[in-house]
């Protein structure tokens, strides 16, 4: 039997960034969810919830973003999921913007932007946790 030892270790995402970058899609996906209800109810409260959403989703968006930039300077390998994160960011940034407007004033714009958030988030978690390793396994 033959053991070999793995001496490079292939990048995988921190425990911690694991669980931060597990927080950005159901946020996203939520404040997308609450304006499909705002736009289908003219509830305002729909709107309030996808604000809120939206902040929470930055937060943990911003800390997934550390956490791939720390990445990115231990191994370069990271550089498209990083990109997707930050452009997941740009994009829920100006859809809080958007979402800061008056009532009815958003729509439908913050409806597209919401669904364009969404997808990017789940491009990023997706490229994110697919070079997610277990030990030494390939």
């Amino acid at each position: 039997m033959n053991s070999t030892a793995l001496l490079a270790r292939p990048w995988a995402l921190h425990p911690f960034h694991a669980a931060v970058l597990g927080g950005v899609l159901p946020l996203f996906l939520g404040a997308l969810l609450a304006d499909y209800a705002y736009w289908s109810s003219y509830e305002i409260q729909w709107s309030n919830f996808a604000a809120w959403l939206l902040v929470g989703a930055m937060v943990i968006t911003t800390l997934a973003l550390l956490c791939a930039l720390v990445g990115l300077a231990r191994c370069s390998r990271a550089r498209a999921y990083t990109a997707l994160l930050v452009l997941t960011w740009v994009v829920g940034f100006f859809n809080s913007l958007h979402h800061a407007r008056d009532a009815w004033a958003i729509m439908p714009g913050a409806l597209v932007l919401s669904a364009i958030v969404t997808v990017l988030a789940l491009l990023a978690t997706w490229v994110g946790f697919a070079s997610l390793r277990v030990g030494g396994a390939r």
